[in-house]
């Protein structure tokens, strides 16, 4: 096939180019490199599979020749990314959304959205299921991400409904894995940085706020499958172990055998108390689930950070 991947330089998105390219597809990467890096996709320059595009999506989106899948993952992801980029999150998750579809429709191509598990906001359900329709501030300050994606959401099944195009919505959850940056801001990066350096490893709050982590290999397995699948809901991708802030601070100190301490600072505003995903659909229409275990997924990223630390 034929693929485009907005945002294809991103963490995600560049383990999406390796993977479809060794499955013998060809990737088009359309970036504007606001968040995502050429070292992602540097080692595919020169590959007869791979074309780079540089390209702001919230602009027209031209592609020559026949597509067959568009798969629409650029955004801000982090919360330092779209607290500082508010606008360019809202656009790209709004007009986005809006170009990559119309490509989509164009090429009468298969349609995936990248959205996210804050649209559940701070749920007030455990563990979130895809029919939970979420608890956002829309006007705090996380309010940009959740509700541009919200929004996308709106938009993809609309153009499903109006103009029949066939669409894909995967709602991610707390993914890690070599390529996250290190001022990600994420709680992966940000403790694996802080536990390497032996500096304080900052939790906030009490740390009982939970999260469940899901190593990029096994979501990008779930993407696959579910291209080609006719399943035109939104679908969960996660992995459902769930664990404390605190507990994951702790594991990070032992993995990486440092002297940290861990320090304490206020929550920050809207900051979800759970995030576990419900994964029953996925099971069911794809008959998937997380393989690597947290352990070995954090050790293989803590040895891609030790690289660049």
């Amino acid at each position: 096939m034929r693929i485009v991947i907005t945002g294809g330089a991103g963490f995600i998105g560049s383990h999406l180019c390796d993977f479809l390219i060794s499955k013998g597809h060809f990737v088009i990467c359309v970036d504007n490199l606001l968040t995502g890096s050429m070292k992602n996709i540097e080692h595919l320059f020169g590959n007869s599979k791979f074309l780079f595009i540089k390209h702001d999506v919230t602009n027209y989106i031209h592609i020559p020749g026949n597509v067959d899948v568009v798969l629409h993952f650029a955004s801000p992801a982090s919360p330092v990314d779209y607290l500082n980029l508010p606008i360019q999150t809202l656009k790209v998750g709004a007009l986005g959304t809006h170009k990559a579809l119309g490509l989509a429709k164009e090429k009468k191509a298969v349609f995936m959205l990248a959205s996210t598990s804050e649209v559940y906001g701070d749920p007030l359900i455990n563990p979130q299921r895809e029919d939970y329709w979420g608890n956002v501030n829309c006007i705090g300050p996380r309010g940009v991400y959740d509700e541009a994606k919200r929004f996308a959401e709106a938009m993809v099944m609309a153009y499903h409904r109006y103009h029949k195009v066939d669409i894909r919505i995967i709602r991610i959850f707390n993914t890690y894995g070599p390529r996250m940056r290190l001022n990600d801001g994420r709680v992966v990066p940000n403790f694996i940085y802080q536990a390497l350096k032996n500096l304080s490893i900052t939790v906030y709050g009490e740390g009982k706020q939970t999260r469940s982590f899901c190593y990029v290999s096994d979501l990008v397995d779930g993407i696959y499958k579910l291209l080609f699948k006719k399943y035109h809901k939104p679908i969960n991708l996660g992995n459902p172990c769930e664990m404390s802030i605190l507990e994951f601070a702790q594991l990070i100190k032992k993995i990486t055998k440092s002297k940290s301490k861990i320090i304490y600072k206020p929550l920050p505003q809207d900051d979800p108390q759970q995030r576990r995903p419900d994964i029953t659909t996925a099971k069911k229409i794809l008959s998937w689930e997380p393989k690597v275990l947290l352990k070995d997924g954090l050790t293989k990223t803590i040895s891609y950070f030790k690289k660049i630390v």
